[in-house]
């Protein structure tokens, strides 16, 4: 069951009446003219945006910029559906906040009692861990990279999620201790609900969040090939053009969202009048968590919980492949922006912020400007003993990641040889570490001195381990 609700957050995102009419009175009228400003560079020879405003509940402004398919010369509208990138991560908290309320799990729950293809990490892994991104997982998509296979660059599915995280022997930090952000974990969050509830995910959220809510534009992309009307296509930059760059993986949770600016104004409706769930139920999801020590962050249930401008906010952005996502919502004033986009460059945050301004006039805060006195990170050089260079060279292999790296000297640089054809060419930083793409390695050394293994760490996924090899087999342990 669900725990307690904190009253005092509660009480502070639903504004009363009269804060809303005297917000509403204080703003003064947006001009559709400069709104259209802020998404001047989206034309009629360029992939763009859609935007929708809403004031005290009710729609003011729906518009759309650019293009949706540039092959086909089918421009942007209102109701163009677009993916919504980690904006989805909310619609999946709130499924799985459904489960709970009807007492069917607990976020507090063990997650190896729905999932025991999970190792058990000796540390409870709950339900509310993977939620709030502090679960120590590893994020698959970032260990499916260093394996050499990016996410779009192969068709994963939630089989490939299960698989590549049941082989992590490691998480990050233990679960409740720090905050990283995982898509790991709201992967199987939908896989939670699907096994809970008896069917899957998409059924799931379709019968008990879009439905009841009018949502009748959105879906989840569980099945990439499947035809959607009126969806924009994904682009990113090529030169003075633009490529085509589609999320082509059925893995949905994490992101997947296909949705419309229109819908999401819906859905951001029901934190203030619930028709899905209660007032019990929109407040725990918007009820920042804690670390073990007690000590707050500013995650909640797939929303950041944060203030702007000295204004509560509540939002979260999105981008897979092509597309980029916002969706905020400022409780006091009642109002709520989305913004949509189907191009890379496409910088939805800045653009929502940029029309919250306008409509939210007077109630922002004068901001104190200071300049920051911290010192410039100056990049250290380094320059690699030739000795300790030979000593790196060799094959590594990490059954975590099923992947080999090559570790070679192509003149005076140390690099890594990857199949099929990638060469990760390494900076040194100091002795037994170097920084590439995507993050940092470091090479172990054992007792005797001699190199055994090599750690890589990235942004969402820490030391990964590849065990050097003394023979041509790999050896499937650290």
């Amino acid at each position: 069951m669900m725990p307690a609700m904190k009253r005092h957050f509660f009480i502070a995102l639903l504004p009363c009446a009269a804060v809303v009419l005297i917000a509403a009175q204080s703003s003064p009228p947006v001009s559709e003219i400069s709104v259209d400003a802020v998404f001047s560079r989206w034309t009629q020879q360029t992939p763009g945006c859609a935007l929708g405003v809403a004031k005290a509940g009710t729609p003011v402004l729906q518009k759309a910029y650019g293009m949706a398919d540039l092959e086909h010369d089918i421009p942007n509208r209102a109701d163009t559906i677009f993916e919504a990138g980690s904006v989805s991560k909310q619609f999946t908290a709130a499924a799985v906040l459904l489960l709970a309320r009807e007492g069917k799990l607990s976020i507090e729950d063990p997650v190896r009692k729905y999932i025991p293809e999970l190792p058990d990490y000796g540390a409870p892994l709950l339900i509310r861990h993977i939620l709030q991104h502090t679960s120590g997982l590893r994020d698959w998509g970032e260990v499916a990279s260093i394996a050499g296979w990016p996410r779009t660059t192969r068709v994963h599915t939630h089989a490939h999620v299960l698989d590549i995280l049941s082989r992590q022997k490691a998480l990050n930090f233990p679960s409740g201790t720090q905050y990283s952000y995982s898509n790991s974990g709201y992967n199987l969050a939908a896989v939670i609900v699907s096994r809970v509830s008896g069917k899957p995910f998409a059924d799931f959220s379709r019968e008990r969040i879009f439905v009841p809510l009018g949502m009748t534009r959105t879906s989840w992309r569980d099945d990439y090939t499947r035809i959607v009307k009126d969806r924009a296509i994904a682009y990113s930059p090529a030169g003075d053009s633009f490529r085509m760059n589609m999320p082509f993986e059925n893995v949905h949770g994490n992101g997947g969202l296909l949705t419309t600016v229109g819908d999401l104004l819906k859905w951001n409706e029901n934190f203030v009048a619930a028709k899905v769930g209660d007032a019990e139920f929109v407040a725990l999801q918007q009820e920042p968590g804690h670390f073990n020590d007690g000590k707050p962050h500013e995650y909640a249930m797939g929303l950041f919980v944060r203030p702007y401008k000295g204004l509560p906010e509540v939002g979260h952005s999105g981008s897979t492949a092509g597309y980029t996502a916002y969706l905020t919502r400022f409780p006091q004033q009642h109002l709520s922006v989305a913004v949509l986009c189907n191009v890379s460059s496409g910088a939805a945050t800045q653009y929502a912020y940029s029309v919250a301004d306008m409509y939210l006039g007077d109630s922002i805060k004068a901001m104190t400007t200071t300049q920051s006195t911290r010192p410039q990170r100056q990049d250290a050089t380094y320059t690699a003993d030739a000795k300790d260079l030979a000593s790196y060279v060799g094959r590594y292999y990490s059954d975590e990641a099923e992947a080999t790296y090559e570790v070679a000297l192509d003149g005076a640089d140390l690099v890594i040889k990857r199949r099929p054809d990638t060469v990760i060419r390494l900076r040194p930083t100091a002795r037994d570490e170097f920084t590439a793409r995507p993050g940092s390695y470091k090479f172990i050394r054992g007792e005797s001195g001699v190199v055994t293994e090599l750690s890589v760490r990235s942004a969402r996924v820490f030391d990964l381990r590849f065990r050097r090899q003394t023979s041509g087999k790999p050896t499937n342990s650290h």
